[in-house]
């Protein structure tokens, strides 16, 4: 078993590096269906692979000036509300159903990233202009002014990936990464490197909910596999600028179905 953990860390590593969002989400398939670990163990182990992952991969992005840190704790903050009771939820439910949950999870990611992909590729054919997105704040207390729509949408928002968060113990990057272009009207680039403190936070507010309740970790695995995850999430940031960006997502879009599809065959006839 010990023998699988580095070569899975470091493949959750080297998508995160070399992806960003969404990359650690292989990292509960991993626990569950390679390393031998229960559902439960497995989604409070993941959360701190991903939030220690996250946390020294934010790094990097705060050198060079990438991380909005108050803008990205208070997407964290707010993300509480779905961070927490998710967590008390995700333990009290069958294994077998967050299973086949994951897996439509999983699917939709990849849909997600095979739009972003084709979006990307639309715009580069096109080759118009990039226009920053305005940044106006939200709130102004001089003159009092709120744009309540946007308020509106970065709540649901922050609440939803930190749902995502505690339910499934996955970092939800391919979440937070639009969400904070779409809320916060963040460059994209900047989106990536806040999105980290969004994930570090959520991750820290799950596993406080799940405190005190019965879970098995195998401390050895954990230290190995986040060790693994680390190391490969440097090594994927050179990846990517070695190998073109789509051709990394799709290779990544195809892989998640596969995953997607192996986690459904084993637990949706269980549940029939």
């Amino acid at each position: 078993m010990l023998a699988l953990t580095i070569p899975l860390g470091l493949l959750v590593g080297i998508t995160l590096g070399a992806l960003g969002g969404g990359g650690s989400i292989l990292t509960v398939p991993a626990l569950v269906y390679l390393l031998g670990q229960d559902v439960r163990s497995a989604t409070t182990g993941s959360l701190i692979i991903v939030g220690i992952t996250t946390a020294i991969g934010m790094i990097p992005h705060l050198r060079a000036g990438r991380v909005r840190l108050g803008q990205g704790l208070v997407f964290g903050l707010l993300g509480v509300a779905g961070a927490y009771p998710a967590s008390l939820l995700s333990v009290r439910v069958d294994p077998q159903v967050l299973l086949a949950a994951f897996a439509g999870l999983l699917l939709v990611v990849a849909g997600l990233m095979t739009h972003r992909r084709r979006s990307a590729a639309r715009s580069a054919r096109a080759g118009g202009p990039v226009v920053e997105a305005r940044t106006s704040p939200i709130l102004s207390l001089r003159p009092l002014r709120c744009d309540c729509g946007r308020a509106a949408v970065l709540v649901l928002t922050a609440a939803g990936v930190g749902l995502l968060t505690g339910f499934f113990g996955v970092g939800g990057g391919f979440a937070a990464v639009p969400a904070l272009v779409l809320a916060l009207r963040l460059p994209m680039p900047v989106a990536v490197g806040t999105s980290l403190v969004v994930i570090s936070v959520n991750s820290v507010t799950s596993l406080a909910a799940r405190l005190g309740q019965e879970v098995s970790l195998d401390w050895a695995v954990l230290g190995l596999f986040t060790a693994a995850a680390v190391a490969g999430s440097l090594l994927g940031s050179r990846v990517v600028t070695r190998v073109r960006p789509e051709r990394l997502s799709l290779a990544f879009t195809v892989l998640l179905v596969l995953v997607a599809v192996a986690m459904a065959a084993q637990s949706v006839p269980r549940l029939v």
